[in-house]
């Protein structure tokens, strides 16, 4: 059953609600004149990339890990070419596996382009969106929503006085600030060295040397995607599995969680440990569960997709 095709629309609804990039082909953001590579082709194959990657896990019951550590990646040749891989021949419709994606600043779902464009406004990059989106969707912290009234930062990374760090440094000074910024903003200073549309880079538009160390929470230095990594292998990773498993039992179900619903998840936590963090391990533990068997109607996918956005 799982190496249906009809994964793949698992892999869009589910994975694109999770991960908050359902929406993604109607991106508006960029500027294209700064940026004349983002184009509709290369929009697609951005949104492609991690529903791709996640049908893949789905239908060779791959570690759920490998979307934190994957050293591969799924490519087209618009996408192969933004990330300076070598070319992959064909039209928009062939991808390719690449292994040692690593090499190229790739690999999991973590630096792909999607991510990294969305949560970015424009004219720079956003530490502040895409380190929010690693703490929010990927390793299901809830955070507060902001103040009513938040300083701006520069609209454009080429005409300010300042790079981004240091600017976030000055914002962090402010107490009403701090607190929030200070769970999320280091897992986004990783990822400075990939530019407003996803592509690796050693300079910022203004043309200063990128900084990708961070201090992470609990004293823990790191350098780039890879300090990210081992810092969640090291300390986070037990959140990335409550939190998937809670979403795709949502997502199942058709419905928010319940207090009754916390012996299944414990459940799924330890059949996806004992079974090598494989995929069907999860599926198996939800469709044969009471709660799933005992359904009073079929959800639809726009049902699921609700039930998902209220369990956030």
């Amino acid at each position: 059953m799982m190496k249906d095709d009809r994964a793949r629309d698992l892999a869009t609804e589910f994975g694109g609600n999770w991960l908050a990039f359902r929406q993604f082909e109607t991106i508006n953001s960029v500027d294209r004149e700064r940026f004349p590579a983002f184009n509709d082709q290369l929009r697609e194959a951005m949104f492609q990339e991690p529903i791709r990657f996640i049908a893949d896990t789905i239908q060779n019951n791959r570690s759920v890990l490998d979307m934190l550590y994957g050293k591969y990646t799924f490519v087209n040749p618009p996408l192969a070419q933004h990330y300076a891989m070598p070319a992959v021949s064909g039209d928009v419709d062939h991808w390719v596996r690449v292994d040692n994606a690593d090499a190229f600043g790739r690999g999991g779902l973590l630096p792909m382009a999607v991510f990294l464009t969305q949560n970015a406004p424009g004219l720079r990059t956003s530490p502040v969106k895409r380190g929010y989106w690693v703490a929010r969707r990927v390793l299901g912290e809830v955070i507060p929503p902001p103040p009513p009234v938040v300083p701006e930062l520069p609209h454009d990374e080429a005409k300010s006085d300042l790079p981004v760090r240091d600017l976030l440094a000055q914002h962090r000074a402010n107490p009403v600030c701090a607190a929030c910024h200070q769970r999320f903003d280091v897992f986004g200073l990783v990822f400075e060295n990939y530019g407003p549309v996803g592509d690796r880079r050693t300079k910022d538009l203004a043309g200063r040397t990128v900084d990708v160390h961070a201090s992470f929470p609990g004293g823990v230095d790191g350098e780039g995607l890879a300090g990210l990594q081992s810092y969640i292998h090291a300390r986070r990773e037990k959140d990335f599995v409550n939190g998937l498993s809670e979403k795709l039992l949502v997502y199942a179900l058709g419905r928010s969680l319940l207090l009754s619903d916390e012996p299944l998840l414990d459940s799924m936590r330890a059949n996806l440990a004992a079974g090598g963090f494989k995929f069907s391990t999860l599926v198996d533990t939800i469709v044969t569960s009471p709660q799933f068997l005992n359904r009073r109607n079929q959800p639809t996918i726009s049902q699921n997709r609700e039930a998902q956005k209220k369990g956030e």
